[in-house]
C-alpha cells in the first residue's frame, strides 16, 4: 500500500475531511497530510484532532508546518496563510 496520502480541504463540512483520513488508514497508509489554506484552516486543525480521537494513542502528528503565498494574479496578488498537518498512524 502507499506509504502517504494528502488530504486537501475546501468547502465541505469537516465530517467528510475526517472520513477522508481515517479511510486512508484504514487502507493501510501510515501518513497522511492534511494541507488547507485561508479559511480552511481552522477546519485542517479539527479534522486532525478529530481522526486522534478516532484512532486514541494510535495517531500523532509527525509534524505542522504553517507559511504563506501569494495567490491571485499578477497586480492583485495577496498573502495567503497555509498550513500542512502530517498525522501518522503507530501499531
Amino acid at each position: 500500500m502507499s506509504q502517504e496520502a494528502a488530504v486537501l480541504i475546501g468547502a465541505k463540512p469537516t465530517s467528510n475531511y475526517v472520513l477522508a483520513v481515517v479511510t486512508q488508514f484504514s487502507m493501510g497508509t501510515e501518513k497522511v497530510v492534511i494541507k488547507a489554506r485561508g479559511r480552511a484552516i481552522s477546519k485542517a486543525v479539527d479534522t486532525a484532532e478529530m481522526v486522534k480521537r478516532i484512532f486514541p494513542g494510535k495517531v500523532k502528528e509527525e509534524s505542522i508546518t504553517i507559511s504563506s503565498e501569494k495567490v491571485g494574479e499578477p497586480g492583485k496578488e495577496r498573502m495567503v496563510s497555509t498550513i500542512e498537518i502530517v498525522l501518522v498512524k503507530q501499531e
